[in-house]
Order: structure tokens, then C-alpha cells, then sequence
């Protein structure tokens, strides 16, 4: 293997982990973002989710850039767009500007996975193809992990603003890095890319699976990268540095979760049974989480379970792109991630709208009813999957 194609593997997967450092930013400067823009529960569920929103929208104009003008091109650019994003954090008390950035950060983001899809098939076998993006996933979510508990510290010790300014600036530097060190990868586009579209969302079925799918994101795009660390402190009353380290291990259990999950459904070859457990894992670990009954030995091990569980997602997406054709498969794995991640907005609009009601951020209990969002979600997603496989005539179990 080209070792030009090997680095660039490695910068896209660099890129994939910088953007999960910058998603779950807001999970531990919560309290800082709000005495900052003076906003409350709602505003900053907004605040949050609207990340989403960006990412969504440009998965498939990014999706057909790439496809167009390579990833030495789009990377970059995607990279300078999440450091413009960071911009209003720092240098804004205005709480309009951090929404337009926190879009841009969404933005920005989208082209992180995406390249990394593209660099992978284009650049290795189809045999390597799954290793080299479990590594890259893996590569990912240790970014995730880094954006609690150790951010969190060099927060205390240095200020939010400086570790924001690190962030800006080491953004940058990926991005110069990027363009020298990515090599062409452009792919000459001959079909319509209206006419795929159309084809992927006329589909009944790859929007029904990624519905529900989008229901079940509620714990790791909802709760581990934004609400977690402060429903911890306020409701259990867990000490700062525990309350921002642990719900990391939902991205811990990812890590581990995105091998064996694909492992088992494909040996088993029951890929619905193994979102549907998954679901009913994550659904009943947060129904405790939120009824009070969890501790730190528990809630440690619950969440590493919940996110090997999460990694659902990846079977979900697999389902989703073998209901087209082949020659749209690249895309619909695009539009079922893009479906998907537009759940995370309405998560923490749903959540910071029911805290901001019940009582706002200082209030517990308010906490307890925005975090049962989850758990209620989870519950008619994986019974939907049940319903859905049923009515596909199928055994509830199994992908046929």
C-alpha cells in the first residue's frame, strides 16, 4: 500500500476524531456557554443541537464534492469552516453568533466521516475496507473521550478560552497539513446526482429504517456529548471530575462496540436481533439512569455497555444501503447518516425544552424529566424495528 495513501487515511481519521472533540464541547463548558451569552435550558439545547442541523444538511453536497474535487480539497476547507465556527465562543457574548458557529461547526464535521468513506474505498482493497474504518471509528472516538474529562481539566487549568483558541489553532494546522499531504483522490461523477437522490428518498424502507435508527441516538448524541456531565452533578450529585469523565464511556464502549456488534450480526446473520437487544440494553440502563437507581459502579458499567449498544447505528446504516441499487449505495450510506444525526437537534431541543419548563438547569428534577426523552425514544424505536421486520414479513431477528 502507497504510503501517501496511508497518511491520508491517517488525516482524515485525525479530522474524524478533531470534529467529536468540538461536538462534545458543550458538555463540559455548559455552565461556562451560559453564564457567557446569559441564555437559558432552551436557548441552549438550540445552542447544541443546531450542530446537527449543519451537519445534516451538507452531508450530500459534501458527499458530491468529494466525488468531485477530492478530499486534498474539501478536508481543508471543511476544516477551516468548524475554526470559523470557534470564533464566537471566543471573541462573542451575543448568543446569535455561537449559534451561526456551532452550524458551522456542524457543517465543517460532515466532511469528516465522509472523507474518511471516500479516502478508504478508494485507497484499499475491498477486503480492507471494513478493518480500515472500524480503525478509524475507533481513531474517532477516542477524540470523544478527550473532549470530557481531559479538556474538562485543561479547562479548569487554563481557562475555556484558551483550550478554545488551542482548538482554533490546531485546526488550522490540520488543515495546511491536509492539503499538502492528501494526494488526488477525485472521482469523475457520470450520473445525475438529482436522479440519485430522488431514487434513495423515494425509498419507503431506507427512510423507515433510519427513523427508526434516529430515535435510537438519544445516548450517545444526546446525552454523552452534551447533558450527561451536568445530569450527573445535579441529579446524583456526582463530584465534576467523574460527572465529565463518565459519560466518555459511552464513546469507550463504542470503541469496542463497532467490531463486535458487526462481528455478531454477521455471524449470527441477525442483524435486526442484534439492534433490537441493543436497543432494549440501552432503553433499560437509562430507564434506571433516570429513576434514580444508578451509582458510580454502576453507571461506569452501564455506560460502557450503552455504547457498545450504540453501535447499532453502523447495522442500521448497512441495512439502509442495501435497499437500493448498488451503483447508490455510496449515497444512501450519506442520506441514512445525514437522517440519522438530524435526530441529535431534535434530542437537545426536546431535552433543553423540557428542562427550561420544569425548572430550569439548577433544578434536579427538571434534569430527570429532560433526560426520560431518551429512554421513552429508545423504547419505540426498538419496538418499531420489532413492528417493522413483522410487517416486512421476515423473522424479527434476521436481515434476509
Amino acid at each position: 500500500m502507497s504510503l501517501m495513501y496511508l497518511v491520508a487515511w491517517a488525516i482524515a481519521s485525525l479530522f474524524y476524531a478533531y470534529q467529536y472533540i468540538l461536538r462534545v464541547m458543550p458538555n463540559i463548558m455548559m455552565v461556562d456557554i451560559v453564564d457567557q451569552f446569559n441564555i437559558d435550558a432552551a436557548a441552549f439545547g438550540q445552542l447544541s443541537g443546531v450542530y446537527y442541523i449543519g451537519y445534516s444538511l451538507m452531508h450530500i453536497p459534501i458527499g458530491t464534492m468529494l466525488d468531485r474535487y477530492g478530499a486534498k480539497r474539501v478536508v481543508p476547507v471543511a476544516l477551516l469552516v468548524m475554526v470559523v465556527g470557534l470564533l464566537p465562543f471566543i471573541f462573542s457574548t451575543f448568543w446569535l453568533y455561537p449559534i451561526i458557529g456551532r452550524f458551522f461547526m456542524g457543517a465543517g464535521s460532515s466532511a469528516a466521516i465522509l472523507s474518511v468513506f471516500n479516502i478508504v474505498r478508494l485507497s484499499f482493497s475491498e477486503k480492507k475496507f471494513a478493518r480500515m474504518l472500524s480503525i478509524s471509528v475507533t481513531i474517532g472516538l477516542i477524540g470523544a473521550i478527550y473532549g470530557g474529562g481531559p479538556v474538562k481539566a485543561l479547562c479548569d487549568i487554563f481557562g475555556y478560552k484558551i483550550v478554545l483558541i488551542a482548538c482554533a489553532v490546531a485546526g488550522i494546522v490540520l488543515a495546511a497539513v491536509s492539503y499538502f499531504a492528501i494526494p488526488e483522490t477525485t472521482e469523475t461523477a457520470h450520473r445525475p446526482i438529482l436522479a440519485d437522490i430522488v431514487e434513495v428518498f423515494s425509498n419507503a424502507k431506507v427512510l423507515t429504517v433510519c427513523f427508526l435508527a434516529g430515535l435510537m441516538v438519544g445516548p450517545l448524541e444526546g446525552f454523552a456529548d452534551v447533558w450527561g456531565t451536568e445530569f450527573l452533578k445535579r441529579v446524583y450529585g456526582f463530584d465534576i471530575s467523574f460527572a465529565a469523565s463518565a459519560p466518555s464511556l459511552i464513546f469507550v464502549g463504542m470503541c469496542f462496540g463497532a467490531p463486535l456488534l458487526s462481528l455478531i450480526a454477521e455471524k449470527t446473520d441477525y442483524y435486526f436481533g442484534t439492534i433490537i437487544v441493543s436497543g432494549a440494553i440501552m432503553a433499560a440502563s437509562f430507564f434506571a439512569l433516570v429513576g434514580g437507581y444508578a451509582s458510580m459502579t454502576s453507571v461506569n458499567i452501564s455506560f460502557v455497555c450503552v455504547g457498545i449498544c450504540s453501535a447499532y447505528q453502523i447495522l442500521a446504516i448497512y441495512k439502509a444501503s442495501l435497499y437500493p441499487k448498488p451503483s447508490v449505495a455510496g449515497l444512501t450510506t450519506a442520506v441514512a447518516n445525514m437522517i440519522i444525526m438530524t435526530f441529535g437537534y431534535l434530542f437537545h431541543a426536546v431535552i433543553g425544552t423540557v428542562i427550561n419548563n420544569m425548572g430550569g438547569i439548577e433544578n434536579a428534577r427538571a434534569f430527570t424529566y429532560g433526560m426520560a426523552v431518551i429512554p421513552v425514544a429508545l423504547t419505540i424505536g426498538t419496538l418499531g424495528f420489532m413492528a417493522y421486520a413483522i410487517v416486512q414479513n421476515i423473522k424479527y431477528t434476521k436481515i434476509q
